[in-house]
């Protein structure tokens, strides 16, 4: 049987502050929106932008994240999978159709006070099932200021 590949790569900002609900189940989810946008020159030699927005979504300790730290303008880097939903409008009795990231790992790139948290990032291994781990890419400057290296401390 053929392999096939679903991932997916972002880049780009929220566009709205995260909504946040709970499952049945006591599952958390935070469902917001990131927008990218691609430059090109047209015909006459200007630049225009084309913002595309997309429908993310993140579960259990991701989604905590999210709430903690996603506001509307944070940016950020995603990689996760593609999925469309369908269900059946209940007023009108049509087939309703979304398409979704669904988030795997999610990297913060604002800056304190630039619509984000303080850098990081979260990866969620869903393959691994509950297993999850979560990488603080930067330290708290009191805490770099506090760690002073002597040449006793190098082990070479």
């Amino acid at each position: 049987m053929a392999r096939s590949v679903n991932k997916i790569i972002l880049l780009g900002n929220v566009g709205k502050d995260p909504e946040f609900r709970a499952t049945a189940g006591g599952t958390t989810v935070a469902n917001f929106s990131l927008a990218t946008t691609d430059r090109t020159k047209d015909q006459t030699g200007n630049w225009t932008d084309r913002t595309e927005w997309h429908n993310l979504v993140a579960f259990q300790r991701t989604a905590e994240i999210v709430r903690d730290y996603v506001k509307k303008g944070s940016k950020l880097y995603i990689e996760g999978k593609i999925q469309t939903r369908s269900w059946d409008d209940k007023t009108s009795g049509e087939k309703k159709y979304r398409t979704e990231v669904l988030v795997n790992e999610l990297v913060l790139l604002s800056g304190k006070g630039e619509g984000g948290g303080d850098g990081g990032g979260y990866s969620s291994n869903r393959s691994a099932g509950a297993s999850s781990s979560y990488d603080q890419r930067s330290a708290s400057d009191d805490l770099v200021q506090s760690t002073e290296i002597t040449d006793d401390d190098i082990p070479f």
